[in-house]
């Protein structure tokens, strides 16, 4: 299977090019040319299967230059010993009709384990196919999650260094305390003045600067992203959707209607993840995304408009304050049929106007697949409280934002098909919000904070959180926005 660069499809390399590279030289981002499809009998195969094995079989599908032994050694390396139970994506009922995912049981308590376990593995492989013996420069621009998850996986990975960009006051102080006390000898982490729209702008201007990639060149190295960007990163999350369709198909749950999907999402891929996974033959209905007080996404499936010359709001949700959100670039592509001319002028004029509207036929067809909602931080409280009333469950600021909008959508549609949610992240990554939410006692020192949430819940705290008390701190500086390229090459001393 070719890929294919969403700003200029005449590009076509292997899926190995796509992951080593990350994003194409003209700025595009990679898409296999065609999506490939799961028939009746391989799902009911799959639903005997382990999470590993199905694991498997989808990059099978979109990974056709590696081998069957090199996915198998790619996918036990990443899932074996690495997820609570070994189960990485394990669902919780919410009544009768609403399942949770849970993508928060690995090494970092968030959602992007589940591909950034993966991507070294995939990365290295690919590496060995494309990249000439070179070094692999991992450039991440981060919200909060991708950054600690990233470095996790990426740690002490043979000829691989790996440099973190977060905006230093808009990620929790669990979120910081994990990135900043990161181990490893090829870590390298900064804080940035500004928000996570400029660290992710900066991080594409270095990809696409010629003058940066040939000082790299010189010097033996070569750039590649763990950001969503990366096709790496993306694949490895269709799995999971699939994965909840064939648990809930060994429930025995009536599933002959289709079931409905809702996303907590900034940065798009985690629910374009979900779209190639209804592409694939996943009997998906509506793919509803939620988005928080930031609400471009929203705004963006109601009216055809993407416009982010808007106020820019910190929330307790801060994984989704994002007004450019990377991925839909890869779903307008999709929706426009492939037209590359058009995408790329639409892109060009998001860089030079801030904002474009798409014509009536990706309107039509974006209102087809997707539901648009927003959830404010008061009523972001007021779920994860009247959740825990109700449920007994307790969620994170991010989930909490995809059940307000998924009630939300059942209430103005009347659609009752069962609904699976995504949750992206342990509520003890976002604790003294969700520690508002159910008591009017917020202790200051983060650490107190977490225990009085586990004594009023009883909910365990998990380790990788527990452990961040005895850590010591090793990045503390915070750069300007239009010093990263600076940072890079301190971190690899050229």
């Amino acid at each position: 299977m070719n890929f294919v660069s969403t700003r200029n499809n005449k590009i076509k390399v292997s899926s190995a090019y796509a992951i080593a590279h990350g994003i194409s030289s003209e700025g595009g981002l990679f898409l296999p040319e065609s999506i490939p499809t799961i028939s009746h009998d391989e799902f009911n195969c799959l639903a005997s299967k382990s999470y590993i094995d199905r694991a498997a079989f989808i990059l099978s599908k979109f990974l056709t230059d590696f081998t069957v032994e090199e996915i198998e050694y790619c996918v036990k390396g990443a899932y074996t010993d690495s997820f609570d139970n070994n189960n990485p994506a394990p669902l919780a009922k919410l009544g009768d009709n609403t399942e949770i995912i849970e993508l928060w049981h690995g090494p970092t308590c968030a959602f992007k384990d589940l591909a950034l376990q993966l991507l070294p593995y995939l990365m290295t492989t690919a590496a060995k196919k494309e990249n000439d013996g070179k070094k692999i420069v991992i450039l991440v621009a981060t919200s909060g999650d991708t950054g600690k998850a990233a470095l996790e996986g990426f740690k002490n990975v043979k000829d691989t260094e790996i440099i973190v960009f977060y905006p230093c006051d808009g990620v929790s102080v669990t979120q910081k305390l994990q990135m900043s006390s990161q181990e490893g000898d090829n870590v390298h982490v900064f804080g940035i003045k500004g928000n996570f729209d400029d660290a992710q702008t900066g991080v594409k201007r270095i990809f696409t600067d010629d003058s940066v990639k040939a000082k790299l060149d010189e010097n033996g190295y070569e750039f590649s992203s763990a950001n969503s960007i990366n096709w790496g990163r993306l694949v490895p999350q269709i799995v999971y959707y699939v994965s909840a369709y064939c648990d809930m198909l060994n429930e025995g749950k009536d599933l002959s209607n289709g079931f409905n999907v809702t996303v907590p999402t900034g940065n798009f891929g985690n629910i374009l993840a979900a779209y190639f996974a209804k592409a694939m033959g996943t009997p998906i209905n509506k793919l509803i995304c939620a988005s928080n007080r930031n609400k471009i996404l929203t705004d963006f499936i109601n009216t055809g408009i993407y416009d982010k010359n808007r106020e820019f709001y910190t929330t307790i949700s801060p994984s989704m304050d994002i007004l450019v959100s990377s991925n839909l670039e890869r779903m307008l592509y999709i929706l426009a049929g492939g037209d590359d001319q058009y995408v790329a002028d639409l892109q060009d004029k998001l860089a030079k106007n801030g904002c474009f509207e798409v014509n009536d036929s990706v309107k039509n067809s974006l209102k087809d697949v997707f539901y648009g909602g927003y959830c404010d931080d008061e009523k972001t409280l007021d779920t994860i409280a009247k959740v825990y009333k109700d449920f007994g469950y307790l969620c994170d600021t991010h989930t909490a934002v995809a059940i307000c909008v998924a009630n939300e959508y059942r209430q103005t549609s009347g659609d009752n098909r069962p609904m699976v949610i995504a949750s992206t992240a342990s509520p003890y990554k976002f604790t003294k919000s969700v520690l508002s939410s159910i008591s009017d006692s917020i202790p200051e020192d983060e650490f107190e904070a977490i225990d009085l949430l586990n004594e009023i819940t009883g909910v365990n705290t998990p380790k990788p959180i527990s452990n961040l008390r005895s850590k010591q701190i090793r990045f503390s500086e915070v750069i300007d926005k239009t010093a990263l390229d600076k940072a890079v090459f301190k971190s690899l001393n050229i």
